[in-house]
């Protein structure tokens, strides 16, 4: 709690070890187990089936490093020393004022980005995660919750694995990409018994995107030169596309308690897509998109959320739109572009009334994930 104000994180990341699947794989796996790269310190990279991801920027920057690495060593100096493990992400909360978190992961956003990956090991993958992010989250269970990531490379697979992650670990989420897997879009019929299991079992999808990888990318994402430029364009736009297919492709008529977030990729662009999506519909959704038969921005009012920063003053005229219920805060610790430890407390200097801080920092939150406070 800060100033009064209960917090729940709807989009903290953990700093998975180098060796977390060489530790948790299926041995018969373990030749071919995800590794996590150290070329530096708060390395995330990780090596998959012969790739190395995040993708380098076509024409890398020598001097952004000393910059990265020095705004890292001033905001996370005891956190480094734990090697951010779970006690030192208690700890964290603790720092922020943060209630209760749902754990995202770093390297994990990666491990599974590659077109064409061996389902089999794919879903290895998957499961090697989840089992580590549950035992992470022993030593608070009652504040932190893992949301899992599931490989959709086998849709069979994973709706087995989003079974087993909320019925046996008690998750809140499950992490999707944005970005389309083996060409296929996330509105494709094929993906129907994943969206059914997690509408039935209540469980939200939450899209995030992260780094260039092996998958189809938006922004131009293998022309644009600049780390700075890519992260400017690529997570909103990674959003909006998701945003778009799944409203759409009827995703949202179909599965109509399906619950969807879209994380880390900011939420003062909803009022303007969403604008832009009715007027397309009402114009060519007809013939284009006959299952339709709401709005686009009713769908997102009845099972959307996205996701807003500490700092996005933008998003003030969100309650205008008629989003107030929509929207949930977070923090996106331990990374650069954060205010941590002050997240909580500099959201709460933005210009939003006490009744979007409450809904923004929890009441939003706790129903889109499912609690009962």
């Amino acid at each position: 709690m800060k100033n009064g104000f209960k917090a729940m994180d709807s989009d903290m990341h953990v700093m998975e070890p180098c060796d977390l699947w060489q530790k948790y794989i299926d041995k018969k796996f373990l030749d071919r187990a995800p590794i996590g790269l150290n070329r530096h310190k708060r390395d995330l990279g990780v090596q998959v089936d012969g790739k190395i991801m995040p993708r380098p920027t076509p024409k890398p920057i020598p001097a952004l490093r000393p910059i990265r690495e020095k705004i890292l060593n001033e905001r996370y100096p005891e956190e480094e020393a734990r090697d951010f493990d779970n006690i030192a992400q208690v700890r964290a909360m603790d720092k922020e004022g943060l209630d209760v978190a749902i754990l995202y992961p770093s390297r994990g956003l990666f491990v599974l980005a590659v077109d064409g990956l061996d389902p089999d090991l794919a879903a290895a993958i998957a499961k090697a995660y989840n089992d580590w992010m549950y035992d992470f989250c022993k030593v608070a269970p009652e504040r932190m919750f893992g949301a899992a990531i599931v490989a959709p490379h086998d849709v069979s697979s994973a709706v087995e694995e989003t079974r087993r992650i909320v019925k046996e670990l008690g998750f809140k989420s499950i992490l999707m990409r944005p970005n389309h897997v083996n060409g296929k879009m996330w509105s494709d019929p094929y993906y129907n018994p994943l969206w059914e299991e997690c509408q039935k079992l209540g469980i939200p999808i939450g899209f995030h995107e992260a780094g260039r990888v092996f998958l189809p990318q938006p922004a131009l994402s293998d022309l644009i030169p600049s780390f700075t430029m890519f992260n400017t364009l690529s997570f909103p736009m990674a959003n909006m596309f998701a945003c778009a297919d799944m409203i759409y492709g009827g995703v949202m008529e179909r599965f109509p308690k399906l619950k969807v977030a879209f994380l880390e990729g900011n939420c003062a662009w909803l009022p303007w897509l969403l604008w832009r999506m009715g007027e397309y519909a009402e114009l060519t959704g007809a013939a284009e998109h006959p299952e339709m038969k709401l709005e686009p921005l009713e769908y997102f009012q009845r099972q959307c959320w996205g996701a807003v920063e500490c700092d996005e003053h933008v998003a003030k005229f969100i309650p205008e739109f008629g989003l107030e219920d929509n929207i949930v805060f977070s923090t996106d610790y331990p990374h650069l572009d954060v205010k941590y430890p002050h997240a909580v407390e500099s959201f709460l200097k933005m210009p939003f009334t006490d009744q979007s801080k409450r809904k923004y920092l929890w009441d939003n939150c706790a129903r889109l994930y499912g609690f009962g406070y």
